[in-house]
């Protein structure tokens, strides 16, 4: 299928956007915190054309399904959601939006927590901005694509994901300050690439799975320690005479958020590394987030020669794991990380670098 075959005339403009793995800086964003993101190689791209007729009509190649939405109806919560939340929220700002057809292809693994919803956010309200030339830049893009997923997707969460579909690239980390949205590229560890394999445990965040209870957790904490957010306690001590779970909670984002700035300092890939495991064990153990199929992936990955560094990538809860890895090595280590996790029971694919698996 392809858009002329489905929407009967030919698509006006297309616009496509990365997803991203997170380096360091796992649940710190909604905290006011800082994060570490890359953007990844796969994409998604959305051909936009007008619409003959008064309808909206959404059709997605990997579900090979077509919605037809109304300005008047109420929004369905599939991928539509994020699609007619951006189109929305644009709407509410001035905008006027006809009409109009959506054609999207994407291999951004869904459920895999390297960000499918926020690529599909911002490659959509590319696409809008260059058929409509809306005077809209890059970064409030991603404040709209965060409130989209806020709004209409019923996922709390902070603006790391939209931040990076949207500004990051994949030869850089993307250093942010999620209170201020400051931001600059920083290089990888000398001598290094990433390695993302995806756990092969599905997640859905918007689903109840438990990321909005830890967001609540985690400004219930802020509250009993009298300020903004999480972002302002520097010292991790200070936590400690909060009661369970919000001492923990509280833990792991005072750490992630110390071990963030510690990598603005140009580190060795070894002590990066050990910044990445330390990370993966808070999340597993202070926040709560991992599972054993990921902790059996990160810990398999943590021993093969030539990693530095794994953890959990993403809101949690299932997805992939990302690795800081001796540069040249990626492929060979991957297919060794995968061979390891099939003997240890499970079943999970390489996502970057691509590699025949």
């Amino acid at each position: 299928m392809n858009f002329q075959r489905v929407f009967g005339t030919l698509p006006k403009t297309k616009a496509s956007a990365p997803g991203r793995v997170n380096l360091l800086g796992e649940h710190t964003d909604y905290n006011d915190g800082f994060v570490l993101p890359t953007a990844i190689p796969q994409r998604t791209t959305v051909q936009i054309g007008f619409s003959n007729d008064k309808l909206h009509h959404f059709y997605s190649a990997e579900y090979d399904e077509l919605i037809n939405v109304s300005d008047e109806d109420t929004i369905p919560q599939k991928f539509v959601s994020y699609i007619c939340g951006c189109m929305r929220l644009l709407e509410k700002e001035g905008y006027k939006i006809p009409p109009i057809n959506l054609y999207i292809t994407s291999n951004v693994p869904i459920g895999a927590g390297l960000s499918s919803s926020a690529a599909l956010e911002i490659a959509t309200l590319r696409g809008l901005r260059a058929l409509l030339n809306i005077p809209l830049d890059d970064l409030r893009l991603a404040q709209i694509g965060q409130l989209a997923e806020i709004r209409y997707a019923g996922l709390n969460c902070g603006i790391m994901d939209q931040m990076a579909s949207s500004l990051a690239d994949t030869d850089t980390m993307l250093f942010l300050d999620t209170r201020t949205l400051n931001r600059r590229p920083l290089p990888f560890p000398t001598g290094t690439e990433i390695l993302v394999i995806d756990s092969g445990e599905s997640h859905n965040l918007a689903a109840g799975s438990g990321y909005n209870q830890r967001r609540a957790e985690c400004e219930e904490a802020a509250k009993r320690l009298g300020v903004k957010a999480l972002r302002d306690i520097a010292n991790p001590q200070a936590v400690e005479a909060l009661p369970e779970p919000f001492n923990k909670r509280a833990r792991h984002v005072v750490s992630e958020n110390n071990r963030v700035l510690e990598a603005l300092k140009s580190l060795p890939a070894e002590r990066f590394g050990q910044l990445m495991n330390d990370s993966h064990a808070s999340q597993r153990d202070d926040y709560e987030v991992s599972t054993p199929a990921v902790d059996a992936l990160a810990s398999i990955l943590q021993q093969i020669r030539g990693v530095f560094g794994a953890r959990l990538t993403g809101g949690g809860f299932g997805g992939a794991c990302v690795a800081l890895v001796e540069s040249g090595k990626a492929a060979g280590i991957a297919l060794e990380a995968i061979a390891r996790y099939q003997r240890a029971g499970y079943t999970g694919r390489v996502l970057v670098p691509e590699v025949k698996n």
